[in-house]
């Protein structure tokens, strides 16, 4: 079950099945101007750095982890997993990142951020082997399987069990609103083929409902992690004005939500 926190004023989620420091961003608790109003998490440009700063200080304090020991992604719509350690500590905010759309780590109080706007996030947790992972999906990186290939990742860098594996699935644009056309769902089928077949509504010529978030859950379940270990969260970035940012909905001038993830308790 997803749960809305509210931190000093800093609103955001987190679900019950994942036992360490985590946090799903909203946009509500920072600092930042229209139309980055108010919490955005993105790369500081036309909103300037110290309101990113803050709003990262804003976060951090609220979810419990160090602004000063994060470690971003640089996305790109990949499939690409990168192990990180203590050396990598400080590398979003003061370094640059080099491009992957997923990290692991098992290193203790390292947090780990994704970014989206209407992409899936996915957090991961494996307490037996004390390790964590960050996941940013969009529909190329759903094609391409990077939930998969950060739960292999996992296995390969730490031992992990995929059915020790526990699973959020973020807030991301809903099969509501993510209408396409065939170009994203004979991606997916051809990737996926049956196991796609569930997540993809024709609704006339050349005219599709892709459901990305179901899509990854499958891609979870379908490499051992048990669905009742998956925490799939119902709300539509593209249907929540007050609450998340969508680049569907408001295009590129508009800010990032964040998904965080560390090895230490709630």
């Amino acid at each position: 079950m997803f749960v809305w926190r509210d931190v000093g004023g800093v609103g955001f989620l987190t679900s019950t099945l994942l036992d360490v420091a985590h946090g799903f961003s909203t946009r509500v608790g920072g600092v930042s101007p229209a139309p980055f109003d108010t919490l955005n998490l993105g790369r500081a440009g036309a909103d300037g750095r110290e309101n990113i700063l803050e709003n990262y200080a804003r976060f951090c304090a609220a979810v419990g982890v160090s602004r000063d020991a994060l470690v971003f992604t640089k996305q790109v719509h990949g499939d690409s997993v990168r192990s990180v350690g203590q050396e990598q500590a400080g590398e979003g905010l003061y370094g640059v990142s080099p491009a992957c759309d997923g990290l692991i780590t098992d290193a203790g109080g390292l947090p780990l951020a994704v970014f989206s706007a209407d992409c899936v996030p996915v957090l991961l947790y494996d307490p037996v082997q004390n390790a964590v992972g960050a996941v940013h999906a969009g529909w190329r990186g759903t094609a391409l399987g990077i939930v998969r290939q950060a739960v292999a990742a996992m296995r390969d860098a730490y031992g992990t069990d995929p059915a020790d594996v526990w699973a959020a699935v973020g807030p991301s644009i809903g099969v509501c609103c993510f209408e396409t056309r065939g170009d994203v769902p004979d991606a997916l089928t051809a990737a996926w083929g049956a196991l796609a077949a569930p997540h993809i509504r024709r609704d006339g010529p050349d005219r599709y409902h892709v459901d990305l978030k179901g899509l990854n859950a499958a891609l979870l379940t379908s490499v051992g992690v048990a669905p009742e270990r998956i925490d799939l969260c119902e709300d539509c970035t593209c249907c929540g004005p007050k609450r998340y940012f969508s680049h569907r909905r408001d295009g590129v001038r508009r800010g990032l939500q964040a998904a965080m993830i560390s090895l230490s308790r709630n």
